[in-house]
């Protein structure tokens, strides 16, 4: 046994030689294999050695000891950072999912990447990126502006010394290290001394291709890294000779893979490399700038398909590539980018000279179930190379340290059966196919691990996340199945997933205990053993391998409640998207996982393995003696040729090749570029017994359509379709010679673009669709009721007579502010709620009639039949009488109920028409058609001079069924209406149609102004309701009334939440985000959610503010002695949108956030269930999610602070401002509910309560002379005039202004903010923002400084700091005297120096302190020496022009017409990401970076970014 004691790393991992000394008197160690479990652990002292007996299931392995706490175990070599490829496949999982792993570089979206017989479920995704919205081309071009400019990042941040770098990644904390940078943090050590086996088999790859099988830990890589030395010295002769330079590729499967073998690679080679993956925008790269990577570097690594899309390009040809090593080169096979390269460019290139020596890699080339030869004989085919290997494993085993076997005996568990939770599950439920896999684990689970672990599994399955996923499932499955079944069917399976998950969220979980049946036999002697080990401390680490994702979580669940005090666990089981119970690990956080591992944190990891030990061992011993398996007598190039079974095109100018399995993401590059932002269509028809595709391309295509060849596979089809489409477009010269579409999208001019950040959707929440109160109050048929009115402010525009509905409640409703409703074009009115003081007491007959009055409504004008149950009903509707408003000061508000009305509705269906009837009571008649619901009428009048057979007027609404006007009326099918007779004498009446409209809180669109609404029908067909027409009218506003009602309760129900009293207008206003980019101001709105009133943007804007100056005056208040720093940093950590955010997730403020505008269908009651009609057919509350960004949660808390605010404006109350930001920022830095409480929290300072000096007093009597307010203490006057170049010790103990500063700042930024919110009431808040700029920049306030001669004041020490101020006081004068009284003069004076306006704010808040925290002092110094210079606003338009940023926006869109910018900052890394403190910012007009800045904040990096671009835009003509 070796001890690697003198190595900070494990090298014998990768079979290299190391200084050994003799292995300390310790005794074995275990390697455990307990059905799918397997243990490795290091030395363990004075623990004996089992007996070694023959069980079934178990290996005991020795493995050698050292001193620094070794890791050692199969498939764990990466631990140390020496070969770092191998971890990241196994924390994709490749045991679970075959050819799928974490990170890989995703295969064209226009590509599938293996063919499928004929089926009805064939995917027709391949063009999935062409037929995006306009909403998502914008997404993807962020992604696209993201991607260039982090490739421009990391190669401008290569300024960074490794040696900087390393320092730095030390003094990092891991929990804030990125991935990468945790796999750099253990630098790979480098290699010296190859072992034997090694250099035989680099000889051996040297002559001819190579595919090294070796165990994992063995040093593959190592081989790979000899292999490429020599070819590199190679290549260096060659070019020294004057052949053409080539370069290497080393390839690999996964993103993670790219970083972590060039780590590796980078340490052990000396000649340029460079790593490349999709991540970095290198599917937007030109050939030019391939070609100058090629000229720079002579190693590439990168994942195979970035290659393979060089080639396919013909960027790079196949004769400019000397070596290509393929990384797990077992996944080579079928359309895997390995197996294109080969196919398509390696054996089609016929001069074998000029083609690259192979190389490939692998410690599983087979599969467990494939045959070892027959496995290993395509592998060579594909590679084109021979498997190369040891002849016994027994080599290894002296090179690299490996366990000796030994075996534990466990009893022989029982046969799978059913816990006592499974049984009654089973019973219940056994009948749904989709737990069927659940009934199965989990009787296998009993059996293997006992019923402890069985139960689990199923509170991991019925968890509420889980039943979501399956519930998605059944829907899913419902929706796919071909003869689709009735939906009822899909409920009631939606009801007993439910009613299982309730089953098993009652069900008492046992803790598990140390038995039979508990615990299975096998588990008991894993527990055992583990217990044994870690019972006492030691630095023993151990693995446990087993075969099911589901296994690993259960044994650390289990051993997290049973283990031992010592025992530290952690799993590791790939980062694949989980089924329904299964865990969901990220990859960061099993990065993590290991790294604790290697420090010891984590003592025991659980783990797939990725390849076992024994396939490895079966598959060598399945080689011939000699090491090497022999390929086929056959000739591989025809063989391969044959198994492509396509064609290719090749342009003669460049050598690009054009294959079927390329076709499809080179056509949908080129239709992507078109300017419709269509997508082309694929049309597959079958014949005689195979499939021929068309592809039809959009309008604006130059091309419109081409036909494939027929073949058996409709994949197959598509791909020729798009391969003849792609020839004719290159035929035509629509495709480039590197098969490049010519035409290029051009972009809306004068497009507005936007320079914020956006509105990302990150997080999927819970979210409020119906207020608390109806479930709190629903439940038994209530004895009294509260009436709300309903009336239109202005019915006359509705355009017919309505009557005022009555909303009754079991609870009195708030008082609600009017809802603005659109009833006709360019005609609105608002909907007056008025809610009654008073309730009345109900009897049940007078409710059973209310609520047959309420259903009623809902079948006649919605074609809703809900079933008869007053407990269930969350409200009731009733007609108002004729002059109520009279009644209102009576006690009894039941008189107001129109009770002829409910009682005629309740007795009567329908109102029945006969022929019998005169004409006039036709008239003022609400109908509805029968068989149509969607038809619904108001009669006007008869028209005696029509007939049912009379052909319909052409003014008629359209209708199915046009040729006569009884035609019309009638919706029957065909069939039906043969056998239906009417009378032919009955009259016809001129009616209108009513709009199926039912958000009225939207404006009419173009559309609906178009629609016609006349129409010609019969009587005798159609229902004539019982509802008179006025209260017919007046329902159909009920829907956008109960929506915006609702909408108001939830929004009160937030300010109850976080105890605030906010106006219900103001409380929905900043709880409302009507789009995907609600603060993207300017700009297109994505998604926009018509009719949600008004968005939370300007509340937020103000309420931002006031955030900033309550934190600001509570912490002046807490510590009166901390720097302007310390308060600045506090501050932040208060107000920055992370706590925000993080504070909203606690109270759950994202459930109330109204981001879904009105739905037809949400705004019916629930509570009872639906009978008839479209809509949910479930009862009790229904679960709605919405994707919110962690932005706008923060963005929300703002604004509910500004509507706390203005709730109270006017009276100068901001109590419940106080209050609200108390609440949502939950820190003991402001822990105040009312604004007094700020001044009690005031400990006055020392200095300010000392005697004031004649000087002192002097001043005081200066600036009341002035400004009219005299100082109680002339000391804290003082304070705001000292410069900070004075030291305190000269002023008597008075500190500089930078305090005082710091708290006037916030407490002018209030009065300026609220001024403009108030003046300007229809801005949004980038013009707010831009326009506040000129009232608190710099050049303002120092101008003010000096018109208020505050500048005569400031104590200074330093000539400079005089004389700037006395030149600027001068500039500005006579910039005065020149202005012929405008009010901007100031705006034309030299900058001015900074302590002149630092001054100003500082006087403020001297005199807000002065004042004991009097608000008021703050306005009235605003009003008497700020506002005059800012009546017109539009005076400074030009001003927020003059910002770098701003002036570039404006510049480009405005002037240029160019939206197709970015301007975007990131903090600079190193070469690998490692954060080195500084920011950078980067201007990209088309994808081009023109200029960038540095500095330490993005908002200055970006400021001389805007600089730099500015200067090249100059002169540019728009």
């Amino acid at each position: 046994m070796a001890n690697m004691s003198s190595f900070p790393y494990d090298n014998d991992l990768l079979g290299l030689e190391s200084t050994q000394s003799a292995a300390p008197a310790v005794s074995s160690t275990y390697d455990i294999d307990l059905l799918g479990l397997e243990f490795i652990e290091a030395p363990i002292p004075l623990l004996p050695s089992p007996n070694n007996v023959d069980l079934e299931g178990l290996d005991f392995s020795e493995l050698p000891a050292t001193d620094k706490s070794p890791c050692h175990g199969i498939g764990l070599e990466s631990l140390n950072a020496l070969e770092p490829a191998r971890i990241g496949a196994s924390l994709a999982g490749e045991t679970d999912l075959p050819g799928w792993v974490i990170g890989k570089a995703a295969p064209s979206a226009m590509e599938n990447t293996e063919e499928v017989s004929p089926s009805s479920e064939d995917s027709e995704q391949e063009f999935e990126e062409a037929k995006a919205t306009p909403q998502q081309k914008a997404v993807r071009s962020k992604s696209e502006y993201k991607m260039k400019f982090e490739r421009w990042r990391l190669q401008h941040a290569k300024i960074m010394t490794d040696e900087e770098i390393r320092i730095r990644q030390q003094a990092v904390p891991d929990e804030s290290l990125s991935v990468r940078e945790l796999m750099q943090k253990d630098q790979p050590q480098k290699i010296t001394a190859p072992r034997e086996y090694q250099i035989e088999l680099f000889e051996r790859a040297k002559k001819q291709n190579t595919v090294a099988v070796l165990d994992t830990g063995s040093g593959k890589t190592l081989i790979a890294v000899l292999l490429l030395r020599h070819v590199l010295d190679q290549e260096l002769e060659d070019r020294s000779a004057g052949r053409k330079p080539r370069v290497a590729f080393f390839l690999v499967d996964s993103v993670t893979l790219v970083f972590q073998q060039y780590e590796f690679l980078k340490v052990n080679l000396d000649q340029p490399i460079e790593c490349f993956c999709g991540e970095m925008g290198t599917d937007y790269w030109s050939k030019a700038v391939w070609q100058r990577h090629l000229e720079k570097n002579m190693i590439i690594l990168c994942t195979a398909e970035i290659l393979n899309r060089c080639l396919t390009r013909s960027f790079i040809s196949i004769t400019q590539i000397n070596l290509l090593i393929f990384d797990e080169a077992h996944h080579a096979k079928k359309s895997h980018p390995y197996a294109r390269i080969i196919k398509d460019f390696y054996i089609t290139e016929e001069d074998r000279t000029k083609r690259p020596k192979v190389f490939g890699m692998t410690a599983s080339p087979v599969d467990v179930r494939s045959d070892f030869g027959q496995a290993a004989k395509e592998l060579e085919v594909m590679l084109h190379s021979q498997i190369a290997t040891t002849a016994d494993l027994a080599l290894l085993r002296t090179s690299v340290s490996r366990p000796n076997e030994e075996v534990l005996k466990y009893a022989k568990p029982q046969y799978p059966y059913n816990t006592r939770l499974c049984q009654e599950l089973e019973a219940r439920f056994g009948h749904m196919k989709t737990l069927s896999e659940f009934f199965r684990d989990s009787k296998n689970a009993a059996s293997e691990l006992g019923e402890w672990c069985a139960d689990q599994l199923w509170s991991y399955a019925m968890a509420e996340k889980e039943a979501v996923k399956l519930e998605r499932k059944i829907e899913k499955i419902f929706d796919n199945e071909r003869n689709r079944k009735p939906v009822e069917v899909l409920d009631n399976e939606v009801r007993d997933l439910r009613e299982a998950q309730t089953f098993v969220k009652g069900w008492t979980f046992k803790e598990p205990v140390m038995e039979v049946n508990s615990l299975s036999s096998k588990a008991l002697v894993l527990w055992q053993y583990l217990n044994l080990i870690y019972e006492r401390p030691t630095d023993a680490r151990c693995i446990v391998f087993v075969k099911l994702r589901s296994t690993a979580r259960l044994l650390g669940e289990l051993f997290a409640r049973i283990g031992s005090p010592h025992l530290r666990l952690g799993i590791l089981i790939g980062t694949r998207q989980g089924d329904p119970g299964d865990v969901k690990l990220t990859f960061r956080q099993q990065m993590m996982t290991l790294h604790k591992f290697k420090k010891g944190d984590v003592n025991c990891l659980v783990l797939l393995p990725r390849a076992p030990y024994a396939v490895l061992r079966q598959f060598c011993k399945s080689l011939p003696a000699d090491r090497l398996l022999q390929g086929n007598d056959a000739d591989l190039d025809i063989a391969l040729l044959q198994a492509m079974n396509s064609r290719t095109f090749i342009v003669p100018e460049s050598g690009a090749r054009l294959t079927y399995a390329s076709s499809l993401d080179i056509l949908g590059q080129f239709v992507s570029r078109l300017s419709d932002g269509s997508s082309p269509n694929f049309v597959v028809t079958a014949e005689h017994g195979q499939y021929v595709c068309e592809v039809v391309l959009p309008e604006s295509s130059p091309l419109h359509s081409a036909t494939g060849r027929p073949y058996s596979r409709k994949t197959i089809a598509k791909r020729s379709a798009a391969f003849e489409a792609c020839i004719l477009l290159r035929q035509q010269g629509h495709l480039d010679e590197h098969l490049e579409s010519t035409h290029h999208k051009r972009l809306p001019a004068m497009r507005n673009a936007h320079l914020a950040l956006g509105m990302n959707k990150s997080s999927s929440y819970d979210m409020k669709v119906k207020p608390r109160i109806w479930q709190d109050t629903r439940g038994s048929s209530p004895e009294s009721l509260y009436m709300t009115i309903m009336e239109l402010k202005n019915p006359q525009n509705l355009g017919r007579p309505s009557q005022p509905i009555a909303l009754l409640t079991r609870t009195r409703m708030p008082d609600l502010p009017c809802a603005l409703l659109h009833l006709q074009v360019n005609k609105s009115s608002d909907l007056v709620y008025s809610s009654l003081q008073n309730s009345f007491q109900i009897p049940k007959t007078a409710l059973s009639r209310l609520n047959a009055f309420t259903l009623r409504i809902y079948k006649d004008v919605f074609n809703k039949k809900f079933e008869n149950d007053e407990s269930a009903m969350s409200y009731w509707f009733a007609p108002v009488t004729e002059g109520f408003r009279n009644m209102f000061s009576e006690k009894s508000p039941e008189k107001l109920v129109d009770w002829a009305i409910v009682d005629y509705v309740a007795q009567n269906e329908a109102w029945n028409w006969d022929i019998e009837r005169p004409d006039s009571e036709l008239q003022d008649r609400y109908m509805v058609d029968k068989w149509d619901g969607s038809r619904r009428f108001f009669s006007i009048k008869v028209m005696p001079n029509l007939r049912p057979q009379d052909p319909v007027p052409q003014d008629a609404a359209p209708h199915k069924y046009m040729n006569t006007i009884l035609d019309y009326t009638v919706s029957l099918f065909s069939k039906s209406r043969q056998h239906a007779i009417w009378r032919q004498d009955q009259p016809v009446i001129y009616a209108h149609r009513l709009l199926h409209r039912l958000n009225w809180l939207d404006e009419y669109t173009e559309e609906e102004n178009k629609v016609k609404r006349n129409a010609y029908v019969c009587p005798e067909p159609l229902l004539f309701s019982a509802l008179p027409a006025s209260v017919a009218a007046m329902a159909y506003l009920l829907p956008s009334a109960i929506s915006r009602i609702e909408s108001y309760l939830i929004a009160l129900e937030t300010c109850d939440l976080l105890g605030l009293t906010i106006r219900p207008d103001l409380a929905l206003e900043a709880i409302t985000k009507d789009s995907d980019n609600t603060q993207e101001h300017r700009q297109e709105q994505v998604h926009l959610q018509r009719g949600m009133g008004k968005n939370y943007e300007r509340l937020e804007f103000i309420g931002d503010c006031f955030l900033k100056m309550a934190t600001s005056i509570s912490i002046f208040c807490i510590s009166p002695d901390n720097d302007e720093y310390e308060y600045h940093v506090r501050r932040m950590l208060l107000i920055c949108n992370k706590n925000l955010f993080e504070r909203a997730i606690d109270k759950k403020l994202y459930e109330y956030v109204r981001s879904v505008g009105f739905s037809r269908r949400t705004w019916y009651p629930q509570g009872i269930r639906l009978l008839e009609g479209k809509g949910f057919k479930r009862s009790g509350e229904e679960e709605h999610k919405h994707r919110l960004g962690d932005k706008t949660i923060a963005d929300v808390c703002e604004a509910l602070i500004g509507a706390a605010l203005l709730s109270n404006d006017g009276n100068g109350d901001m109590d419940m401002a106080v209050k609200a930001v108390t609440a949502l920022v939950v820190s003991p830095d402001h822990d105040v509910s009312q604004w007094a409480d700020y001044y009690k929290l005031y400990t006055k300072p020392k200095y300010q309560l000392e005697q004031p000096n004649a000087t002192q007093r002097d001043l005081a009597m200066q600036i009341e002379q002035k400004m009219g307010y005299r100082f109680k203490h002339p000391r804290l006057l003082q304070s705001a005039f000292v410069h900070p170049s004075i030291p305190s010790s000269s002023t008597g103990g008075i500190p500089c202004y930078q305090r005082l500063e710091f708290l006037g700042d916030s407490l002018l930024d209030m009065a300026c903010v609220n001024f403009m919110f108030h003046r300007h009431p229809n801005q949004d808040p980038q013009w707010l923002t831009e326009h506040k700029m000129a009232m608190v920049s710099n050049k303002f306030l120092a101008a003010l400084s000096v018109k208020l001669g505050f500048n005569k004041h400031l104590r200074a020490i330093g000539q400079a700091v005089e004389f700037l101020n006395r030149d600027y006081a001068m500039d500005l004068e006579e910039a005065e005297r020149e202005s012929n009284g405008a009010r901007d003069y100031w705006t034309t004076t030299k900058n001015p120096p900074k302590c002149l306006s630092d001054i100003v704010e500082a006087y403020l808040g001297a005199i807000f302190v002065d004042s004991e925290f009097d608000y008021s002092e703050i306005e009235r110094f605003f009003d008497n020496h700020v506002r005059w210079f800012f009546e017109d606003m539009s005076i400074y338009d030009t001003f927020a022009n003059n910002h770098p940023v701003t002036h570039l926006h404006n510049l480009l869109t405005l002037s240029l017409g160019c939206s197709n910018y970015r301007i975007m900052a990131s903090t600079i890394p190193n070469a690998a990401g490692t954060d080195i403190g500084h920011q950078v910012a980067v201007v990209m007009i088309h994808g081009e970076v023109i200029a960038s800045g540095t500095a330490a904040s993005s908002k200055n990096a970006k400021v001389k970014a805007s600089e730099k671009a500015l200067e090249q835009l100059k002169g540019l003509a728009p």
